[in-house]
Parts: C-alpha cells; sequence; structure tokens
C-alpha cells in the first residue's frame, strides 16, 4: 500500500533554506513585479547577498520583505519561524515553548516570545465573525480553566464560548458569570433568528424574553444530556478539546495570556475541514499586519 507523502518533508522540499523563507515572503508582500517607490517604474527585484532585501532592476533602491513584521528585529532564522508555524498547524493540542527551545537550540524567551506571536497571528487570520442565523443552530455555555481549585479561592478563568453546530467557534475570557458579562457576547456574534442551546444556567433565559432568540435548555443538573436535537454537546467536545491541550501540553496558563491560547485552538477547529489551509494561511498573513 502506497504511504502518503511525509508533511515534514513536504515542508523541507519547499523551505530548504533562509533564502526561499526570504523569497515567499517576498513574493507574498509584493508579488513578481512591483512600482519602485524610489523610480515609480514597474521593476522586478533582486536578492542582495548577505543582507535581507532585494533591489530594484533600475535604480537599486532596496526593499527589505521583513520591515513590518514579526521578523522585522528577529536573530532568528526565518526557516525556525515557518518550521513553528508548522509545528502550531500539524498538531491537535498545540505546541510548547520549551519544546520550540529543544528543536530549535534557541532561549526559552525567544521560544516563548514565537509562539506568542504565532498566536496572536491565528488570531488575527481566523477573526471572530457572525454566526448562525435563521434555521441555524448555536449552542453557548461557559466553562472554567485552569487554577488549583483551593479552598476559597477563586483562582479559575471563566471563558464563554458559542459554537454554530458543523460551523465555527468563538471564545471569550470573562470577568464573571452573570447576564451582563455573558448576554453580550452572544448578541455580539450570534445572529438574530437563531436557535440557541444552552444548559440550565438563570445567565441563558433573558434569550428569548429580551432578546428573541429561538432558545432551549437541556437541564445537566437533573441527568439531561439530550432531548431530541436540544443539546450543547458541540461547545463541550470543544472545551474537551482545549482542556485536553492545555493540560497535556502547556500544562498552565495564565488567566493573561489564556485568550491567546484559545485564539489557537479557535484557528485549529475553524480550519478542521481544510486542514491543507491552515499552514497556507499564515504564511500569507504574517506579512500584512504590524505587531506593536
Amino acid at each position: 500500500m502506497a504511504q502518503k507523502p511525509s508533511k515534514i518533508r513536504e515542508f523541507q522540499k519547499r523551505f530548504p533554506d533562509e533564502e526561499a523563507c526570504l523569497t515567499h515572503l517576498m513574493r507574498t508582500r509584493f508579488g513578481e513585479r512591483l512600482t519602485c517607490f524610489k523610480c515609480q517604474k514597474q521593476a522586478t527585484y533582486y536578492r542582495v547577498k548577505n543582507r535581507r532585501s532585494f533591489e530594484c532592476e533600475h535604480c537599486g533602491y532596496q526593499v527589505y520583505p521583513t520591515a513590518g513584521t514579526p521578523f522585522e528585529k528577529t536573530r532568528t532564522s526565518l526557516r525556525d519561524w515557518f518550521y513553528v508555524m508548522f509545528l502550531f498547524c500539524e498538531t491537535r493540542n498545540g505546541v510548547a515553548a520549551k519544546e520550540v527551545q529543544r528543536q530549535l537550540g534557541v532561549t526559552y524567551k525567544t521560544a516563548w516570545r514565537m509562539c506568542h506571536l504565532i498566536r496572536l497571528y491565528m488570531g488575527y487570520v481566523d477573526g471572530d465573525y457572525p454566526m448562525g442565523g435563521p434555521g441555524k443552530t448555536v449552542e453557548a455555555d461557559e466553562t472554567f480553566i485552569g487554577g488549583k481549585d483551593k479552598a476559597g479561592k477563586d483562582d479559575k478563568a471563566i471563558v464563554m464560548g458559542m459554537i454554530e453546530r458543523g460551523g465555527d467557534v468563538v471564545t471569550r475570557v470573562v470577568h464573571a458569570r452573570t447576564k451582563a458579562h455573558i448576554l453580550p457576547h452572544i448578541v455580539r456574534f450570534v445572529k438574530e433568528g437563531s436557535r440557541v442551546h444552552t444548559d440550565e444556567a438563570s445567565n441563558f433565559k433573558l434569550l428569548k424574553e429580551k432578546y428573541g432568540y429561538d432558545h432551549e435548555a437541556v437541564d445537566h443538573s437533573a441527568k439531561e444530556y439530550v432531548r431530541g436535537d436540544v443539546h450543547t454537546n458541540s461547545i463541550e467536545s470543544f472545551w474537551s478539546q482545549v482542556k485536553r491541550g492545555i493540560n497535556g501540553t502547556y500544562v498552565w496558563v495564565s488567566k493573561k495570556h489564556l485568550q491567546l491560547y484559545l485564539r489557537e485552538f479557535e484557528y485549529r477547529h475553524n480550519l478542521r475541514k481544510q486542514p491543507g489551509l491552515m499552514f497556507e494561511l499564515l504564511l500569507q498573513a504574517f506579512p500584512k499586519v504590524r505587531v506593536e
């Protein structure tokens, strides 16, 4: 039986060295030809030896494709950056900075920063868009993540999540489980006319009375988990994936950075039906915005 081609070998063939990565970055940002910023002529830009730049064929004006990207001031090779992006897209449960440190031989600080910026870009590429609509079902639920569950100490983070059946998921870290903190997110991301399924929490009771959603709930406290097609199994499944990833890969995540980790899991979930696009979209998105 023929084996599927190794994805790591495909990556190595596509980006064998620093030169290939820099050329990809240049072509993605500016195309094969562009109007020179200095002489204003249509020009092909050629690689400048020993610099991360390309120069105009007419006047010699140089363009640095890493400018305005996380690669601008980094001393880490572009190939290492691309490789870590590749790892993020090929794993289900994330990549720990410690693993990046071991594989690349960089400092932990460098590895952590690389992972942090890649998660940031995953959130940028994925975006947050309204979901649902007439005839569509959205499940909403909150969960607790992290903390040591010490008696008398509320150290767990509260996360609100909404997922369209068979579609995308959106999450938000919230300060409390009150209606004031939960409902605005549902109203913002769930379109009018949607069917909204939740558990029996009182936070959700105004969805029908005040906001006009077709709201139904299952009573988990009474051991009711499914009633016909009313359930919250999709969002519960996503929570399980997030918690397995955090507990198994990251071990612990601070509240300060939890939202970025959630965006990483959102990115992989929302592109699960098109896994081949995960890496490609990141390769296209990196040059387009700047991290301040």
